[in-house]
């Protein structure tokens, strides 16, 4: 059966609605008080938690204060069934995916890396080299190992010149004749640049220089407010320091289960609290701050110096700033979301919120400001915690698969004697193509072959080769849905796979870790968004939405054009809250 997209009716109509009222406020401003428009936010916060899973702000919530999740809870309108719809539910995808309101086969990101065809070589997703990072070697991570997507960048450069579209800040920044401020800050520089846009600026976090940095795609120069921030060396006060438990351990959920053989013990981070973070000196030091709320307390103390330099908020025009928290993703990568250090993260996260709303308050005041919180993506549990439950979990080694018996038959069958699976990158299996060439065959049918192979093998619930998704006869499900979502042909690899559910890889480049996300599985793509400020009142909504509706709802709030790409509806909810 040939799959169609048909248009969304309650898209357009909330889209049309919204568009005929900006419209008619704006030619008649002199309209009943009962039928105004209330004004548009001097400023939209968007928040992106990675790796928060939609269950998680409530699951630790009785020991949280006032004024973080607990705010959002009473004061917004949370959605409570909020779903990534592609499969590789990775960081720059459901980034990308949140900031332009498309999916990752329209916007382009289809995972953290690719391999591109004309040069033969993987791509980190924001690699640019025309655009270096200003301050000389702060691209070189000294620890990479946690994150080992950015080991396959060629080059320092970064830019979200590969985001094809724009973003609610790009169109944010049309709206307004550019006037609008538009700014993203996180550890991450994936997380940074892409929710940034092409016409905002973006500050990232280098474990090289335990700086926050820019690239000269943004600017020429750092500003003085940068320079000075960088100068007092805000890293460097966690030296010698550890992270402790922020409450007694009897307190917690999870308080006796502080040291499980599933966890990863990182460079003598340890399982066990207190985590010493180990002396500046120390080449993992920056690392370890990444691996702990500090990384989140360093973003945030950046995000509020530069809505004070900039002046955020303080003029008619409305500004953006993007905020991502990159502990939570790190954290759950080494211990996992069901663990003594995720609960105790997510209370400082909780505390982290609160003195970013009270200081927001304080500055611009919460009444003239949109907040939007979601995730990039969810997580999955350990394997060895589901094991202890008595649920079916383990992980699987696709770096094996091409020395399997099955494949090694195809090879005899085609006359290949070297590999003919040349690598697995998430979500994709990558094909030897110049031994596919050199022996005359034919692409669409050593693809069919190895994905027909690869069905059969332990952990595998669905392999599907890119000239299948392409041609687009294949049965309409839910989980074919989201591989076509994620399917760009100038980027996707040879073959995508999706685990059985439970099924996990666990080997980065050489290091072991507990939790990997990234299956189109709930999850994975379940994540919270919820909207608050203004003049929204608290509600929580049942029904399922797409995370691909934050950048069309954005765009209704200023009355700007959804941005280019955009699938997602309008959300009438707070549509009608914020008197749109």
């Amino acid at each position: 059966m040939k799959i169609t997209r048909t248009p969304n009716l309650l898209a357009a109509t909330v889209g049309l609605l919204a568009f005929i009222t900006t419209i008619a406020w704006a030619a008649d401003p002199a309209l009943p008080k009962g039928d105004a428009v209330e004004p548009a936010p001097r400023l939209i916060l968007q928040i992106t938690v990675d790796q928060l899973r939609g269950d998680q702000p409530g699951r630790f919530v009785r020991n949280m204060g006032e004024g973080g999740f607990r705010y959002l809870m009473n004061n917004g309108i949370w959605y409570a069934d909020a779903h990534h719809a592609h499969a590789n539910t990775e960081t720059i995808v459901g980034h990308t995916t949140l900031a332009t309101g498309a999916d990752p086969a329209v916007h382009g990101m289809i995972g953290n890396v690719w391999l591109d065809r004309q040069t033969g070589k993987l791509t980190y997703n924001i690699e640019d080299p025309k655009y270096r990072i200003l301050t000389p070697g702060a691209d070189v991570n000294k620890a990479t190992e946690i994150d080992p997507t950015q080991k396959v960048a060629s080059t320092e450069g970064r830019s979200p010149n590969a985001i094809l579209g724009s973003t609610f800040g790009d169109e944010l920044a049309i709206y307004t004749a550019g006037r609008a401020k538009i700014f993203g800050v996180s550890i991450k520089d994936r997380g940074a640049v892409s929710m940034a846009g092409h016409a905002g600026k973006a500050f990232w976090f280098s474990k090289a220089s335990g700086e926050f940095v820019t690239s000269s795609y943004y600017y020429d120069r750092y500003p003085a407010w940068v320079n000075q921030w960088n100068q007092q060396k805000p890293a460097n006060s966690y030296s010698g320091k550890s992270w402790e438990l922020l409450h007694e351990r009897s307190s917690y959920l999870f308080g006796d289960a502080d040291d499980e053989p599933w966890e990863t013990d990182f460079a003598g981070y340890g399982r066990v609290f207190p985590h010493p973070y180990g002396s500046d000196k120390d080449k993992y030091f920056t690392t370890r701050l990444t691996l702990s709320p500090a990384g989140d307390d360093l973003t945030l103390a950046f995000a509020k110096t530069l809505i004070d330099a900039e002046q955020l908020g303080q003029r008619e025009v409305t500004d953006y700033l993007s905020i991502s928290f990159s502990s939570t993703d790190y954290v759950g990568h080494i211990f996992g979301p069901s663990s003594l250090e995720m609960e105790d993260n997510l209370l400082r996260l909780d505390r982290t919120l609160a003195d970013l709303f009270a200081f927001v308050d304080k500055r611009i005041g919460l009444k003239n400001v949109v907040i939007v919180l979601s995730a990039d993506h969810g997580g999955p549990e350990a394997p060895g915690y589901l094991n202890s439950l008595g649920i079916p979990a383990k992980y699987v080694t696709p770096e094996k698969w091409d020395k399997e018996p099955a494949i090694s038959a195809l090879k005899q069958k085609f006359g290949i004697g070297k590999e003919l699976i040349q690598s697995y990158r998430q979500p994709y299996v990558y094909l030897n193509h110049e031994m596919i060439r050199e022996k005359g065959l034919g692409e669409a049918v050593v693809e069919k072959a190895v994905a027909e192979q690869l069905m059969k093998f332990d952990g595998v619930d669905l392999a599907i080769s890119s000239t299948a998704l392409s041609e687009g006869n294949l049965p309409n499900t839910p989980l074919i849905q989201s591989v076509l979502r994620n399917y760009n042909p100038r980027r996707s690899g040879d073959i995508y796979v999706v685990f059985d559910q439970h099924c996990f890889i666990n080997d980065f480049d050489g290091l072991t870790v507990t939790v990997t996300h990234g299956s189109p599985w709930n999850y994975d793509n379940f994540v919270p968004v919820v909207f608050a400020g203004g003049k929204l009142t608290a509600r929580r909504v049942y029904r399922p939405i797409e995370t691909v509706d934050v950048a069309s709802t954005l765009s209704a709030i200023v009355g700007a054009k959804p941005p280019s790409g955009a699938r997602g509806a309008p959300l009438p909810e707070v549509l009608q809250g914020a008197g749109r």
